[in-house]
């Protein structure tokens, strides 16, 4: 199709049709729902590898290869429909409860972690990688869970004086890295990553002293939180979703908000685009690395108390899991925008969910769900890969296509001049418009 499009003879306007389709196909919506089919086919071929009637099937392939064929495809079905079965929609249960229930399991685990990948979506857009969402999450856990066993308040105010501390922890610890780099020069990454192993073993250390550790218990696990501590369920007993995934859906419109409608989310942007000119325009730079990252933080944090005070109800040492890592693929994958995280998070969400049915039903390792994240990442970083597979016209081609090929009508008088009659009054070509831009 691109084909055929780019092989329009030269000097032909273009119709509105094809510019449109061009726009399309150049966008990063495209390349990101590509990148996600690749994941899955490749992850398809690894399924059919490794399945022991394929293998079996393909040691006659040349005799009879429909069989290996069919083994394969039924592998890569069954699979996958498992997947859905455990993510979306069970329609073999007997029951409407039971057949949506996995759909809720989805929402349950992608809560926290569209919240966590708010937060690194921030940092990004203010041109810091923040690798520390992983400590900044079990800095918000801790002071989420100290407040919920110690703090006796009624069930409002506990909530709310939980959810508080939990985002004071990660705006603590996510700040602390803005600081150091806006003060001393030290790079975020090092920095993140350092502090995250800090977190890591202070919480393990924590978790041993009276100060975390359960008072009836030698392990390493905090107290159950106290039930007025703890998010009310959504659903009613029978499911696990609890208020926490609304919290979740208005936190990313109040970060969609901020990010861009407010002066705030203005200046982290200016920052994130070209430091020195914000600088020159009289922005504080310094101040900007320190918000980005205490906001980041913050969401974090507030994903690790969603975390204790929806599902968990105890600290333990592995409370984070892989949220502050997987945070990055998501956050690369929704291309930072807030509304794109929320379905991203909601896609790895529906990963976590089904690869456990997958794992069960049809004995396909979960580790699977692993390569299809890694895949995704893989293509998500490399999208001139994903164009040149698909053969999808680059972005900087249609509008180079809309400038040396304007639809030809009649002039009519107040018309804007042409794009190539503009460059040519002004004396500068497109293209030195655009570096002078």
């Amino acid at each position: 199709m691109s084909t055929a499009l780019s092989e329009r003879p030269a000097g032909t306007p273009p119709t509105e049709g094809g510019a449109a389709l061009r726009r399309v196909l150049a966008g990063n919506g495209v390349v990101t729902a590509l990148a996600v089919l690749l994941s899955l086919a490749i992850s398809a071929v690894l399924i059919a590898l490794t399945d022991e009637d394929v293998q079996t099937a393909s040691g006659y392939l040349f005799a009879r290869p429909g069989d290996a064929l069919s083994a394969a495809w039924t592998a890569v079905t069954d699979a996958y429909a498992a997947l859905f079965r455990g993510a979306v929609f069970n329609y073999r249960a007997d029951g409407f409860a039971d057949m949506i229930r996995p759909f809720t399991e989805t929402l349950t685990m992608a809560t926290p972690l569209i919240i966590v990948s708010l937060g690194v979506a921030v940092a990004f857009r203010a041109g810091l990688f923040n690798i520390g969402a992983q400590g900044q999450f079990i800095f918000g856990a801790m002071f989420a869970t100290w407040f919920g066993v110690n703090a006796g308040l009624p069930f409002g105010l506990h909530l709310l004086l939980v959810l508080v501390m939990g985002v004071l922890g990660g705006v603590l610890w996510g700040g602390l890295v803005g600081v150091l780099k806006a003060w001393t020069g030290a790079h975020e990454v090092i920095l993140t990553i350092m502090l995250n192993y800090v977190a890591a073993n202070l919480l393990a250390y924590l978790l041993t002293t009276p100060i975390l550790r359960g008072s009836a218990t030698i392990n390493p696990v905090s107290d159950d939180l106290l039930d007025t501590a703890m998010f009310p369920l959504l659903l009613g007993d029978g499911f696990r979703l609890h208020w926490g995934f609304v919290l979740a859906l208005a936190v990313t419109a109040l970060t969609w908000w901020v990010m861009e409608r407010s002066t705030l989310g203005f200046r982290l942007r200016a920052v994130g685009a070209n430091p020195a000119a914000a600088r020159t325009a009289g922005m504080s730079v310094k101040g900007a690395y320190v918000s980005a990252m205490a906001l980041s933080g913050g969401l974090a944090g507030l994903a690790g108390m969603t975390h204790v005070s929806g599902t968990e109800n105890a600290l333990a040492g592995s409370v984070a899991g892989s949220f502050g890592f997987d945070a990055i693929t998501v956050a690369l994958l929704g291309r930072s925008n807030p509304v794109g995280v929320l379905f991203a998070g909601l896609l790895f969400g529906a990963l976590r969910a089904g690869g456990v049915t997958m794992q069960s039903e049809t004995g396909v390792p979960i580790d699977v769900v692993l390569v299809v994240q890694s895949m995704i990442v893989l293509f998500i970083a490399a999208p001139p890969l994903v164009r040149a597979i698909f053969r999808l016209p680059a972005p900087g081609a249609v509008r180079a296509r809309r400038t040396a090929d304007p639809v030809t009508r009649p002039a009519v008088a107040g018309d804007a001049p042409a794009p190539a009659a503009e460059a040519a009054l002004t004396s500068e070509t497109p293209t030195e418009k655009g570096q002078a831009r």
